[in-house]
């Protein structure tokens, strides 16, 4: 049962007509304890032109604004004042403006990406005499022309509900953008992922205003990072996100890697470590399943191989082996360098756009589940047997620093469920990914994205399906953005409402608090489940059950 707060951002969007909630409108009702397995499925949302549509949710749940993006930040500055929407235009199009090179008829909309909850006493806000209590979602921003690190104060009013960390970095240096973030409690820092490809880097980041942000890039390496996990040895699990070149017809060469981060010093992420890539073993040669880029001796690269096919279907569970790329024992030169690159020349194995992983609880992080994106085009001819629609990955191991393994496809995508991104655990069985399928798929299957259930105790490569518990729909400002996207050249911002952010937490800081440790208990003991509406109204939602309204 959520408690009810001192004064709440919900109730006064809510009096105001600010932010609408989406609830369930088919009948039925989750049981007594808001059980995972009670859920059942709803219809997706169709995408249709210029209508807007509310978010549908499985019976007995409820979900409720904690944020949205024209909350003014209690310190805003003039490049950031607002939650999600930079300082640079109107907040909706302004008709009296043409969008031109340095014109833009509307703000710049930012995304508020992966959240990470956590209760925290002792925090600080930019009001001195406020208490900021200890419940507390932080998220690291991309999009827009600015990376920043925001953290929603759940206890706090209207005024200080919103605070600004950081838009820099300790040496002055501007925060890129960033998708990813978590939080290490052996380093007692929020781990922050910016997803830049050769670009990309891995910042750490004190909680309180004021930030104290550092790139760790030196030991992490550059990639295009997006997921960021802890196992319990104090390891750090990055999930790289890095498109391929296209070949064929809308196909992409895998092109992203898995990597474990073992560090000398849990304590202290810049003394150094080794960053490993996981390689994954050929059962038709027993040899690596390697980076294959394009030439005229393979006009499609590794696209279409049948270490591919097998990479990307049913069947037997693949070896796997972690291989060390980097060591600051060996290189120490103290500079950042590229963790793809060092990855293709191991021959560790690339993957199609993986962007997050979470262990399944109750397992002493022995299995680590992580989803591969795809194409995100129905018309790539890599869809059907070649990974085009996305894959989940169940990787087992003896022991989180084990070198050895086993990888299992999990669940092999479809039209339906495709462009898979952020994933969290509900309980013990039950795990939850959702969908950033791109307004290109939404056109083209007639569909808005979607968050699914998936049991870890089924067996998928039989036909059944997954749970959609949240049909997202289309809030107005996307629909406007959507609607202006063909006029006059288009705008900077995305015309749809993609599904990020999906994160189950209890909020414990310790080191039995990282994702994995505990089995959720969803909605109760103190577990909350958020989700993030990226775009458009840019709103971070929280879902509870209906009984805790």
């Amino acid at each position: 049962m959520v408690k009810k707060r001192r004064v709440s951002v919900v109730a006064t969007a809510v009096a105001t007509g600010a932010i609408g909630i989406g609830l369930a409108l088919s009948a039925g009702a989750a049981d007594a304890s808001g059980g995972v397995a009670a859920w059942s499925s709803v219809p997706a949302v169709t995408d249709a032109r210029g209508v807007t549509a509310p978010n549908v949710l499985s019976p007995g749940l409820a979900e409720h604004p904690v944020a949205q993006g024209s909350l003014t930040l209690e310190n805003p500055t003039g490049q950031v004042p607002y939650y999600g929407y930079l300082g640079d235009g109107t907040l909706l199009p302004d008709p009296a403006v043409k969008q031109a090179p340095g014109v833009k008829i509307e703000a710049s909309k930012t995304e508020p990406d992966k959240n990470t909850y956590l209760r925290m006493s002792g925090l600080h806000g930019a009001d001195p005499s406020y208490p900021y209590g200890k419940h507390f979602l932080f998220q690291g921003h991309e999009g827009g022309e600015a990376g920043y690190i925001t953290r929603v104060n759940l206890d706090a009013d209207q005024a200080h509900r919103v605070t600004l960390l950081a838009t820099k970095e300790t040496d002055g240096t501007s925060i890129p953008a960033i998708d990813g973030s978590t939080w290490d409690p052996w380093a007692k820092r929020l781990l922050f992922t910016s997803e830049e490809g050769a670009e990309g880097a891995v910042l750490q980041a004190t909680p309180d205003i004021d930030s104290k942000v550092e790139d760790i890039s030196s030991v992490t390496g550059r990639a295009g990072y997006e997921g960021v996990q802890n196992d319990s040895a104090g390891n750090i699990w990055l999930v790289e996100d890095s498109g391929g070149a296209t070949v064929a017809t809308k196909a992409k060469i895998p092109n992203s890697f898995v990597y474990r981060l073992i560090p000398y010093d849990k304590h202290d992420l810049t003394k150094g470590g080794r960053l490993q890539a996981l390689q994954v073993v050929s059962r038709r040669s027993g040899s690596p399943i390697a980076y294959q880029g394009v030439d005229s001796a393979h006009p499609t690269g590794g696209a279409f191989t049948d270490d591919e096919k097998d990479l990307t279907n049913y069947g037997p569970a693949l070896s796997t082996h972690w291989v060390t790329i980097h060591d600051t024992k060996t290189d120490t030169s103290g500079k950042a360098f590229d963790a793809n690159a060092l990855a293709k020349a191991a021959k560790a194995t690339p993957f199609k756009r993986p962007e997050n992983g979470q262990f399944r609880p109750g397992t002493d992080f022995r299995e680590f589940y992580f989803d591969a994106t795809g194409d995100t085009n129905t018309t790539s001819t890599a869809n059907d047997g070649y990974g085009g629609w996305g894959t989940l990955y169940k990787l087992t191991q003896s022991d989180p620093r084990s070198d050895n393994g086993k990888l299992s496809v999990f669940y092999t995508g479809d039209q339906a469920h495709t462009g898979i991104d952020n994933v969290t655990f509900l309980d013990r069985t039950h795990v939850a990914f959702v969908e950033d399928a791109s307004d290109t798929v939404h056109t083209q299957r007639s569909a808005l994205d979607s968050g699914y259930v998936f049991a870890t105790t089924t067996d998928y490569s039989g036909g059944a399906q997954p749970v959609r518990f949240l049909a997202e729909g289309r809030d107005p400002s996307a629909t406007l953005d959507n609607m202006l996207s063909s006029v006059n050249g288009g705008i900077q911002n995305d015309g749809d409402n993609e599904i990020t952010g999906i994160h189950a937490s209890d909020g414990d800081p310790g080191t039995h608090g990282i994702l994995g440790a505990k089995v959720p208990t969803l909605f109760r003991d103190g577990w909350r489940l958020f989700w993030t509406q990226q775009h458009g109204d840019n709103t971070t939602w929280e879902i509870t059950t209906q009984a805790a309204k």
